[in-house]
């Protein structure tokens, strides 16, 4: 018989939504840290690619990061179950970053490659329909349009943005928009430690490939500063993509969206003190054109699964 004077138990519901609520603190807290991570390792990249080279630099950051996850796997098993999509995914994750370390061995500003990446999410609206089986209704395709005008603001003929490293870099979004699809689809298979490895080490064979065409400046074996840099680019992306892998795994999508944008807060301050970089106007009116197309497909896409749950008809 129950004790009476004994306080009540929880009710299975309010200790779902406390999960729930707990899981998405954790996951917008990963997010955050990956992005703040992520910004500084791109930081390290720019001021190291012009000395050790595109493919060095990969090699070096694959080397460094795969020993960080094999340290955090704790003799965990690291076959991954989704072996096919994790293959390809990092291929094409290697292949983002070769044009991202292209694009600023040759000079293109921080904060105006992150204006550039803010795309990704309103390409990863468009993806979601042929991968995912998504329905956009008009109001989305709308907004959607509306923020690829915003590209053409910060891409206007005769600008800062107005080069063939803006361009790649375009393209290299529209990749990384399909590699972030498939790292949520790969979520609900392999443990984040597995993802970032298997990335990780597909860094390596891609730079020696890369090595004859992006030649190191000079020797291969790095200069006691320089190899504290690489050892903190491998350390710091390995460990940004673990707490990304992490906090898709935590968190529903709908909620981390929006956090996709803050590497341009960081981005801006970092290029002004260490190189005096300070985005033209264009920059900045786009990429508000660009985010709050990417806000509003967001607020869409809640009203949606709002109504799917009520078993409603999304308009």
């Amino acid at each position: 018989m129950p004790d009476p004077a004994a306080p009540p138990s929880t009710p299975p519901a309010q200790l779902r939504a406390a999960g729930s609520v707990d899981g998405t603190v954790r996951g917008i807290l990963l997010i955050l840290v990956g992005y703040l991570l992520i910004a500084f390792s791109d930081a390290a990249v720019k001021w190291v690619v012009p000395q050790v080279g595109t493919g060095a630099a990969m090699m070096w950051r694959g080397i460094f990061g795969a020993l960080t996850m094999f340290i955090l796997a704790r003799g965990m098993g690291l076959r991954p179950v989704n072996i096919r999509l994790i293959s390809i995914r990092s291929l094409l994750h290697c292949v983002v970053t070769v044009a991202f370390y292209v694009a600023w061995a040759h000079g293109l500003p921080l904060a105006e490659t992150y204006a550039l990446s803010s795309v990704s999410p309103l390409i990863m609206t468009l993806l979601a329909i042929p991968l995912l089986g998504e329905r956009v209704g008009w109001r989305r395709w709308l907004s959607t349009l509306l923020g690829f005008t915003g590209v053409m603001v910060m891409l206007q003929p005769g600008g800062t943005l107005w080069n063939w490293q803006a361009a790649i870099l375009l393209a290299a979004v529209g990749l990384m928009a399909l590699t972030r699809l498939w790292q949520r689809v790969l979520a609900r298979t392999d443990a984040p430690v597995v993802i970032t490895f298997w990335l990780m080490v597909a860094h390596i064979p891609t730079g020696v490939l890369l090595m004859p065409v992006f030649p190191p400046p000079g020797a291969l074996i790095p200069s006691a500063g320089v190899a504290v840099v690489l050892l903190w680019i491998g350390c710091g992306n390995a460990l940004a993509h673990f707490f990304f892998a992490r906090a898709f795994a935590s968190a529903p999508v709908s909620v981390l969206a929006p956090f996709e944008y803050t590497p341009l807060i960081w981005g801006v301050p970092i290029g002004l003190v260490i190189w005096g970089d300070w985005p033209a106007p264009a920059t900045f009116a786009g990429a508000g054109i660009i985010i709050a197309a990417g806000l509003y497909n967001l607020h869409r896409e809640r009203l949606r699964a709002r109504q799917a749950r009520l078993g409603n008809t999304p308009g």
